[in-house]
């Protein structure tokens, strides 16, 4: 397996939340602290990229333990757990959304890279847009909020990661686990 369509593909699950992150300002959408949890489905058009992000995700459990370490540092640093694939072949992550976090309406997210993102409010959620840098990535989508304990999430995001522009169609949904969250070492609090 190569370690740059295994990033490719955990980059496109980082869009997760990619930048819904910054501020849901709708004043009906607010999301409660502490630990919260993100199953995503990724797709692609490209019937080559949507067969090696399957072969990723599949191997995924099997990394060797060097790599295994890699990706967990690379995940804690984002402020998340080491994903987890489950039998529907979505990608699980959690994540701790402090008090700060909750109060700006931030969902957890990950994504790496220097990024801008664009909001808009709509009944019951946002609109959202972004632009990254570092690795080059953009998108589009809709979050609905379900209360303060769950959302849904559609992106299309194009990224580069290996070099061309591939598309990516992200399925996401989230929900609040509970009111505090592990030990850093299991779960680490996402920078606000």
């Amino acid at each position: 397996m190569k370690l740059p369509l295994l990033r490719m593909t955990l980059l496109a699950c980082a869009a997760l939340g990619l930048h819904t992150g910054a501020q849901a300002a709708a004043p009906s959408a607010t999301i409660k602290p502490g630990l919260w949890q993100v199953d995503s489905k990724m797709a692609s058009p490209d019937a080559a990229t949507d067969n090696a992000m399957s072969m990723v995700l599949q191997q995924l459990g099997n990394l060797p333990p060097d790599q295994r370490k890699q990706l967990e540092a690379m995940a804690a640093s984002r402020g998340m757990a080491m994903p987890t694939v489950g039998a529907d072949g979505a990608v699980r992550v959690t994540a701790c959304v402090t008090p700060e976090m909750a109060a700006r309406k931030q969902i957890p997210t990950g994504q790496p890279g220097d990024c801008k993102s664009k909001n808009t409010d709509i009944a019951g959620g946002m609109q959202v847009s972004f632009t990254c840098a570092n690795p080059k990535s953009s998108g589009e989508g809709k979050v609905l909020f379900t209360g303060d304990q769950a959302f849904s999430m559609q992106l299309a995001v194009t990224t580069s990661a290996r070099g061309t522009p591939e598309q990516v169609n992200v399925a996401s949904t989230g929900k609040w686990l509970a009111a505090s969250c592990p030990a850093p070492s299991a779960t680490a609090v996402q920078k606000p």
